[in-house]
């Protein structure tokens, strides 16, 4: 799309003069170095297990996916679109990261910035996170883009509100949701901090923009029977509340995410006193962030990754300090070094193994992919309860994959896409971390050795819903319950191919013991389940030594273990 310079002053007003929008040609320099340098890390660094997970969600584009919205699978179907191989992954990242950059110097009023340049770099590129972020794709990666062109929309909202400007900001907040469901955080502390915006009509119609180029995910959503989300916020295992893995970890991830600067960082965004709605807005998402996070800390464990996003207005505020305050200038540009010449000799280690402290997962995945290639040929392979290795293997070899999820596992895209059609009655290998004899064994790149087996006739249907009857349940009794079966598949199922079974989960649904279902009848006598149908059947439930919390049918097809093929499903 071609936007006349004349059309963008309608929207966007003439700036003051500190406020030009030419980029310091010191800084241009900077960001062309930091884009090829993070180009060439791309290239030469091997993908993560996310990175590969996520390119598996572009091998069909759609408008969601299990676990996240669907920009993580834009951005890497159009860098495919454009290279091969790593770069085909994280091309697009690498000039979003840039694009962050960029928008985030914009957004620095101060006239004294032009002469801190070299300051303004050093602060961004040492955020630990924020550095990964700029060749690794991962919903992250578009989140923190937009994210900061939201702020700056939003400044310019502010400055001059507007529909035009109202319509641009709805769009970009859609933008931000098709990244991340966490950037409804984003916004709803962004209102917090100018509460008067419910009661102007432009801001009204930036929500109803975003709403509106929202609607294809909320219908994707509906269609999906809100599987994810029913995942995330009801089926995920929880664990028992503990100090050092919740609350202690929590606090260690907010020191992470900016090394040796944190002192620094957090002491900026203590001292700052809000003049300004903008800076108000800043001030709001950050605590918010840190705030929203502790209290959940309570409940489940917080990954450092759900507060990167708090890098974009700490990086505005810290550096606005550093103008003004001679000491945290001092010291931010010198820690901050440190922490480049650490995260560069991490970079490196990425790529050679041999100087990386540890053992990374961007390590050894071209060797054993290809080992287990030359050892099977082109033949398809079915990983038991692994969306990390089926993607990495086939990303790496072009073969079709499938990850078999059973009731010690969890959903993921593999539940939702097209990959179990692709593997039905083909020759396959069977590859399981719980095989004691096999026909194949090789090396995981940890060292892990993992035995498979050869299929000649793979079939299963993962796809088949299973939803008990909710009423009281009391295990052991005699009492009949009720079971409901769809059969999503365009053909019908032979009963005899098929097994029920029952597992009972305590209150962190983690499996306490399952029992094959022998008592499982049709209501009706039939003897297959029809395509595009749900067929009832009645069951007693096995007596139970434990008192178990939750329940859930699974099914097992032709012998293989028990699919998660009903909800979990609280005892009463």
């Amino acid at each position: 799309m071609i936007v006349s310079k004349a059309a963008i002053f309608v929207i966007l007003p003439e700036e003051p003069a500190y406020m030009n929008p030419r980029i310091p040609k010191l800084l241009l320099y900077l960001l062309g170095g930091l884009l090829v340098l993070n180009l060439i890390q791309a290239s030469l660094t091997e993908l993560i297990f996310d990175e590969a997970y996520y390119w598996q969600f572009a091998k069909e584009l759609a408008w969601g996916y299990f676990d996240h919205p669907p920009m993580v699978a834009w951005i890497t179907a159009l860098s495919g679109f454009l290279f091969n191989g790593e770069l085909g992954v994280r091309f697009v990242s690498c000039l979003l990261t840039i694009g962050t950059m960029v928008l985030l110097w914009v957004m620095i009023d101060d006239q004294k910035k032009n002469d801190y340049v070299i300051y303004f770099f050093v602060l961004a590129f040492s955020m630990t996170l924020l550095n990964a972020y700029g060749f690794l794709t991962l919903p992250d990666s578009p989140l923190l883009f937009f994210t900061a062109l939201f702020l700056w929309v939003y400044k310019k909202f502010l400055d001059k509100t507007s529909l035009a400007r109202a319509l641009v900001l709805g769009i970009v907040m859609a933008c931000m949701m098709y990244s991340k469901y966490h950037a409804i955080l984003v916004i709803i502390f962004v209102l917090a901090s100018n509460i008067k915006l419910v009661t102007n009509k432009y801001a009204w119609a930036a929500v109803a923009c975003a709403l509106f180029f929202y609607i294809p995910h909320f219908f994707w959503l509906f269609e999906s029977d809100f599987v994810g989300v029913k995942y995330h916020l009801f089926e995920r295992p929880s664990y028992g509340y503990d100090f050092n893995d919740n609350t202690l970890s929590f606090f260690l991830n907010l020191l992470a995410l900016f090394g040796f600067t944190f002192p620094f960082i957090y002491y900026s965004l203590y001292k700052t006193r809000p003049t300004d709605k903008f800076t108000r807005a800043l001030v709001f998402l950050s605590y918010g962030f840190i705030l929203f996070f502790f209290i959940s800390s309570f409940t489940r464990l917080v990954q450092a990754q759900w507060l990167v996003v708090i890098s974009i207005p700490l990086v505005i505020l810290v550096f606005n300090r550093m103008l003004v305050d001679d000491n945290t200038r001092k010291w931010v540009y010198r820690l901050g070094i440190l922490n480049i010449v650490i995260l560069i000799f991490l970079r490196i280690g990425l790529v050679y193994e041999e100087v990386f402290p540890i053992h990374y997962e961007s390590h050894g995945n071209k060797k054993w992919t290809s080992e287990l290639h030359s050892k099977i040929g082109d033949m398809p392979i079915v990983f038991e309860n692994s969306y990390r290795r089926a993607p990495m293997y086939s990303f790496y070899t072009g073969i079709e994959t499938y990850s078999l999820n059973n009731l010690f596992y969890r959903k993921n895209q593999y539940s939702l896409d097209q990959s179990e059609a692709k593997v039905r009655h083909e020759r396959v290998l069977y590859v399981s971390e719980y095989l004691e004899e096999g026909d194949v064994e090789y090396t995981q790149g940890d060292g892990k050795i993992l035995l498979g087996r050869f299929v000649d006739d793979f079939e299963s249907f993962r796809k088949l819903k299973c939803e008990v009857e909710q009423k009281s349940y009391a295990p052991g009794s005699d009492e009949k319950v009720g079971l409901k079966v769809f059969n999503p598949y365009g053909f019908d199922i032979d009963l005899r191919k098929i097994q029920f079974g029952l597992v009972y989960l305590d209150k962190y649904k983690k499996v306490i013991e399952i029992y094959d279902l022998k008592t499982v009848q049709p209501v009706k006598k039939i003897s297959v389940l029809k395509s595009n149908e749900t067929t009832e059947f009645t069951f007693e439930l096995p007596r139970m030594v434990f008192n178990p919390t939750y329940l859930r049918v699974g099914i097992s097809e032709n012998g293989w273990p028990y699919g998660l093929n009903g909800e979990a499903q609280k005892i009463k």
